[in-house]
C-alpha cells in the first residue's frame, strides 16, 4: 500500500469518531469508541510500521530543532506519514479526553463543540479552550 494510500485511510479512520463526539456524545457507539480508543490503538500500529519501515531511527534527532528538521527532509513520505499519524492519534486521544472530562464534571455538550472541533483542526488550541471553559464554569458554579 502507498504512504498516500494510508494517508487517506488514516484521515478517514478518525472522522466517524470525531462526528459522533460532536453530535452523538452519548450514543452507546460513541461511548464505545471513545473507553475502547480503539482508532488511536490502530494509529498507533501504523505508526511504529511507518517510522521504522525505513531503518533505524535515530533518536538523537529528536534532541535538537534541527535534528527533527533533518529527519523530516531525509525520511521521506514514511517518516512524513508516521508524523501525520502521530497528530491524527494524539488530537483524537486529547479529543476523547475532553469529551470523557466534560462529561464527568457536567459541562453542557454545547460548550464543548467548539473545544472539539479546533482539537481536531489544532490539538492543542482546542485542548486550551476547553481548558478554559472548564476552569471559567468550575469558578461560577463554585461561587
Amino acid at each position: 500500500m502507498t504512504p498516500e494510500t494510508v494517508f487517506q485511510i488514516a484521515n478517514a479512520l478518525v472522522l466517524p469518531q470525531w462526528l459522533l463526539m460532536l453530535v452523538a456524545p452519548r450514543w452507546f457507539v460513541t461511548r464505545w469508541l471513545v473507553n475502547s480508543y480503539l482508532i488511536p490503538v490502530c494509529l498507533a500500529v501504523v505508526y511504529i510500521v511507518y517510522l521504522f519501515g525505513g531503518g533505524p531511527v535515530d533518536f538523537g534527532s529528536f534532541a535538537t530543532l534541527a535534528g527533527i528538521k533533518a529527519m523530516f527532509a531525509n525520511g521521506g513520505d514514511g517518516v512524513m506519514l508516521a508524523g501525520w499519524i502521530h497528530y491524527l492519534a494524539f488530537d483524537l486521544v486529547a479529543g476523547t479526553v475532553i469529551l470523557r472530562d466534560a462529561q464527568q464534571k457536567n459541562v453542557p455538550h454545547w460548550l464543548v463543540i467548539v473545544p472539539l472541533f479546533f482539537c481536531f483542526m489544532l490539538g492543542p488550541v482546542g485542548f486550551l479552550l476547553y481548558w478554559i471553559i472548564r476552569t471559567v464554569r468550575t469558578r461560577m458554579l463554585a461561587d
